[in-house]
């Protein structure tokens, strides 16, 4: 930064600020929306279309009657699971009964799962509901299960807008299926 009479101006790259930075090249298909469907319609839903592929390659962990239990294809941390139904629904309140209380035990299975394979110390457990309710995907309902450890991410996400991983997905998916009870 120079001053000039007063007014700062950006001179080439500046002074480094002295972080560290991770490459995490994954991350760029999420920022472009490569993944995200171009309407709200079942044939464009990656959640309808996830449960006709196999588990490890559509990343479930678990299949319910109603509902599924897959990995987030860009967690929030390692683990990062949804429950979803199979039922292309976008609220939580148009779901069944049945869903309702599928996506309630397979919610608390989950968090079971994670404590007992990665000694999880917490849990974020919510849905985004709509677009302005910050839903990716907001034609179809899903809950998030993200595990925590204290100092897990620190101020990655929030000031470096950087997630860590320590695990490939496709092992984190068996590891968790494996251990599903």
């Amino acid at each position: 930064m120079t001053e000039v009479d007063g007014v700062l101006t950006q001179d080439g790259i500046g002074e480094g600020d002295g972080l560290e930075r991770l490459w995490t090249p994954y991350r760029m298909a999420y920022i472009r929306g490569e993944n995200k469907p171009s309407d709200s319609s079942e044939t464009k839903c990656p959640f309808c279309r996830i449960p006709t592929l196999g588990d490890a390659e559509g990343l479930i962990v678990h299949r319910g009657e109603t509902c599924f239990v897959v990995l987030n294809l860009y967690p929030y941390a390692p683990g990062h699971m949804m429950v979803c139904p199979y039922r292309h629904v976008a609220g939580y309140v148009e779901t069944t009964d049945d869903e309702a209380a599928e996506m309630a035990v397979l919610t608390k299975q989950a968090v079971r799962t994670l404590a007992a394979v990665s000694q999880a110390e917490g849990f974020n457990i919510g849905m985004n509901q709509g677009t302005a309710g910050g839903a990716g995907i907001a034609a179809h309902l899903h809950q998030h299960i993200v595990p925590r450890w204290v100092g897990d991410q620190n101020f990655m996400p929030v000031i470096g807008r950087t997630k860590t991983l320590p695990q490939l997905l496709t092992d984190t998916r068996e590891l968790l299926a494996g251990a599903w009870g």
